[in-house]
């Protein structure tokens, strides 16, 4: 049961004529009286709550910073008519308005309500409850009960970077021998045969062709295809930390930026798509002391989808990584010589104690190339100047970009490659270095 201001207002109004009355005492008991009587009929000709019947329909996908709508419907299997409001609750992060829902609902009939969800998180989002509140016709009381009418969200990552897709594609293009341009395609893989033009390397040139042709011709070349690439996506606590500016408004939370996890599934997403552009395999592991997900198989057609749906979901845990750990789960997956991204923080404290002394085990058997999101803040602190503190802070600043390019330095000693790029830059860096892999030939 729940009282209405309407309520209160006669309950105000009772009380002035307290003040009138000639026997106060009177007054107020009869005025309580009254009062409580009219409560209890609007309470006996409200409709019921507990005969309504709910069931919800609506999408259960959506990227994160866009919109989606989820329906209500409402059926009154009652004797009487139900009106009042509804509340439609959902977690905060869910975005969902109106907050509250006007319901009127005759007996026998159903009506269908919409909530719109806007969420600033990813992963799962599921409704809590539906409270109804449905009012007598005097306004002055309410029957109140709550249901539980399950729906769950998805939010998937918003793949902002898919802008930077049509350029790398561009060069792609290059690379296999198809631009218009005729630029030489680099790689190991024999295309195909075409006459000698100026600026062609002359270790191209074809001599048999060119003998049977009475022509100089050269060969050309495209970059390997149907190679692997496992993507690692490191879900330890350095992968928490919020960097940057959210490139969403509302999705940064209390604090600016966007966690590395989130900047590392967008670097992910990019390269994934310009891999299977390019004919490459790829698959996709998360590790922090366990397995966190695992996508292996995924046709070309179906791999974005797919790995979206299997990045929603995952959070940051608040542990250091296991290393070894992670080291092993991927020898375990990737038997054959592949090209191993590692998506994580160079941290100096968690790479030499985890990663740095196991990563030869892979690097060993494998091509790595490790990418990390930087501070932009850090880079911003050193430039400070003007105040004894400002000057402290880039002196801090200043030691631990240093201690930074070392981790660098150490893992480019044992072969691996480093992308080390600021927020917005990552992904479009790592599908550069992607690129100069295959243009290389090391792919």
């Amino acid at each position: 049961m729940a009282l209405t201001g309407r309520a209160g207002l006669l309950a105000a109004l009772g009380a002035v004529l307290v003040l009138f009355a000639p026997r106060p005492g009177l007054a107020v008991a009869g005025i309580l009286l009254l009062l409580a009587a009219l409560v209890v009929v609007d309470l006996l000709l409200a409709g019921g709550v507990r005969g309504l019947r709910f069931q919800r329909d609506g999408e259960r996908l959506v990227r994160l910073g866009q919109s989606v709508r989820v329906g209500l419907v409402v059926e009154n299997s009652g004797p009487r008519r139900v009106r009042g409001v509804l509340r439609d609750a959902w977690p905060p992060s869910a975005g969902a308005t109106p907050r509250h829902l006007r319901v009127d609902v005759p007996r026998g009939e159903r009506r269908r309500l919409e909530t719109t969800l806007t969420p600033t998180r990813r992963g799962d989002r599921e409704a809590v409850t539906v409270t109804v509140r449905s009012v007598g016709p005097l306004g002055l009381a309410a029957r109140q009960g709550t249901h539980r009418v399950p729906w769950s969200v998805r939010v998937l990552p918003p793949f902002l970077s898919r802008r930077h897709l049509p350029a790398r594609l561009a060069r792609l293009r290059e690379l296999d021998g198809r631009h218009p341009a005729l630029v030489r395609g680099q790689g190991t893989e024999f295309d195909s045969l075409r006459e000698y033009v100026v600026g062609d390397d002359v270790r191209s040139i074809d001599w048999r062709a060119s003998a049977r042709r009475s022509d100089v011709v050269v060969r050309t070349w495209r970059p390997e295809r149907d190679r692997r690439v496992l993507i690692v996506l490191d879900t330890g606590r350095t992968s928490a930390g919020r960097v940057g500016v959210s490139p969403i408004p509302g999705a940064g939370g209390r604090t600016a930026g966007w966690p590395r996890l989130d900047w590392s599934m967008d670097a992910a997403l990019l390269l994934a798509a310009l891999a299977a552009r390019a004919g490459d395999r790829v698959d996709f592991l998360a590790y922090d002391r366990g397995v966190r997900a695992w996508l292996s198989g995924a046709s070309r057609t179906e791999l974005l989808s797919s790995l979206v749906t299997s990045m929603a979901p995952i959070e940051a845990e608040l542990v250091e990584s296991d290393g070894p750990g992670m080291v092993a789960a991927v020898l375990a997956r990737a038997r054959r010589r592949c090209l191993v991204v590692l998506l994580t923080d160079l941290n100096p404290a968690a790479m030499e104690e985890g990663l740095l002394p196991v990563l030869p085990q892979l690097s060993g058997r494998h091509l790595v190339l490790v990418a990390s999101v930087a501070d932009p803040k850090v880079a911003a602190m050193a430039a400070g100047r003007g105040t004894a503190e400002r000057v402290y802070d880039a002196a801090a600043a200043e030691q631990l970009r240093g201690e930074r390019r070392r981790i660098v330095s150490l893992l480019r000693r044992q072969g691996v490659e480093v992308v080390d790029a600021l927020p917005e830059d990552l992904a479009p860096a790592l599908a550069d270095a992607y690129l100069a892999l295959k243009a290389a030939g090391r792919l």
